[in-house]
């Protein structure tokens, strides 16, 4: 398909956005459907993809969820927001926090009773704040994570989260110092700005499906950022997020990335721009120092380490999954979440792992590492995929192999590649030799 940008910044009929608040374009009408929701509130619906589940009325799910408790008075709200909480039956003093944020279309509730988190909080005695937006902010509701009045430090949204977890502190005895951050979609791009404007409140978030801070400005910049995605040098990226809170000289919080291989509503670069930018902020490298993989279906995880040999950024790519949080619904120690909306996909039980990178399971094993030769991953698609994908770059017309640097050429779909990954977010020209 042609490559094509309309004048215009979102289709006729498109639901309105927050006033003041207003489109990009799409490679087709259903990916655009996809896109809107994530920002102005179409309806979060992508492409019918492998593990997405179908539109239509949620699945009946076997288990009783257990209702959140509901905050009404949490102090300062300039952002509108709604507070929930999940409290295990035995909170232990000076508990850790988990503040959750959903994705578009959903509430916390939903968030609640699909991810996973609720498990390993009874399990390991954590606080999980559920944050929840309003149609009146947002059509869809969506966590506006791409406008300035929403995303900066003691202004809107951001601000009411941050006073969630203030309150947090009072109203439960929670750990100020054990104050994490997770979320999807939307979700997982407010995620990128409470890490950024707040980086002194959260000492860990995990990104589900989500978008480095500072992309979206708008919503024409908010399109671009979630397809084809954006491409900055890691200094730009690092610079976006200390310029959120200028003057904070450290500790940086520790990210955690998650994405679907195959998500076609935030592509999967995303993961590549987020690692870019957390690594540079803390001074490293953009070369993982391990790899290894982990769960079920073999989810390829990079590690990036601090001087003193700890995991400060990690990049989870989930393969064979489009766009949503990643569960593995069962009763093993490994398995978590349930399936019974949009977005919730059988796969991994991201929450598992996230709880673990936390440092809330009370463990210190470090995860299994695949010897040097671990498997790679071959992808043969055109250089127009490839570039959307975030496998390679695009300057001047031309396309470049994202890592190597190999010239691909013309940046058009009548130029075919097949490119070879390894390590993960590493891709050389592997034509006619790959596996």
């Amino acid at each position: 398909m042609p490559y094509v940008m309309p004048s215009h910044p979102a289709p006729p009929g498109a639901p309105p956005p927050r006033a003041g608040r207003g489109g990009r374009w799409s490679r087709g009408a259903r990916r655009l459907a996809a896109v809107l929701a994530l920002i102005t509130g179409a309806a979060l619906a992508g492409p019918g993809t492998a593990g997405a589940a179908p539109a239509g009325p949620p699945v009946a799910e076997a288990r009783t969820a257990a209702a959140l408790e509901r905050v009404t008075a949490f102090g300062a709200n300039p952002g509108n927001l709604n507070m929930y909480v999940h409290r295990p039956p035995a909170l232990p003093a000076n508990a850790p926090v988990v503040v959750a944020l959903h994705g578009c279309t959903q509430s916390a509730q939903v968030y609640s009773d699909n991810s996973g988190l609720d498990t390993f909080a009874d399990r390991h005695g954590f606080l999980v704040v559920y944050a929840e937006t309003t149609t009146a902010n947002n059509a869809n509701k969506c966590f506006n994570w791409f406008q300035p009045g929403d995303t900066r430090r003691g202004q809107g949204e951001a601000a009411s989260i941050r006073q969630m977890v203030a309150h947090a502190a009072t109203a439960y005895g929670t750990d100020v110092d054990q104050v994490h951050v997770t979320g999807l979609s939307a979700g997982g791009a407010m995620t990128s700005v409470m890490l950024a404007a707040f980086p002194e409140v959260f000492a860990a978030g995990a990104v589900v499906a989500g978008i480095p801070y500072g992309c979206g400005v708008d919503v024409v910049s908010a399109y671009r950022c979630m397809s084809p995605g954006t491409d900055r040098t890691p200094a730009a990226w690092a610079r976006a997020v200390r310029d959120a809170h200028p003057g904070f000289t450290g500790p940086w919080p520790r990210v955690a990335i998650w994405h679907g291989d195959n998500d076609p509503t935030v592509v999967p670069r995303n993961a590549d721009e987020l690692r870019d930018q957390w690594t540079a902020v803390h001074g490293l490298g953009q070369s993982p120092d391990r790899t290894s993989t982990v769960g079920p279906n073999s989810t390829r995880r990079s590690e990036y380490l601090s001087a003193g040999g700890g995991t400060v950024v990690e990049v989870n790519r989930v393969p064979g999954i489009a766009h949503g949080t990643p569960v593995d619904p069962g009763d093993g120690g490994e398995q978590c979440g349930a399936t019974g909306t949009q977005h919730f996909i059988d796969s991994i039980c991201s929450s598992y792992w996230i709880t673990r990178f936390f440092g809330l399971d009370g463990g210190t094993a470090e995860p299994p590492v695949d010897p040097p030769t671990e498997p790679t991953a071959c992808w043969t698609a055109d250089n127009y995929e490839h570039v959307r994908a975030g496998r390679a770059t695009t300057t001047g017309g031309y396309v470049y192999a994202k890592g190597s640097g190999q010239h691909l050429g013309l940046y058009n779909t009548s130029v075919t590649h097949t490119l070879k990954e390894s390590p993960a977010g590493h891709y050389v020209l592997a034509d006619g030799t790959c596996p």
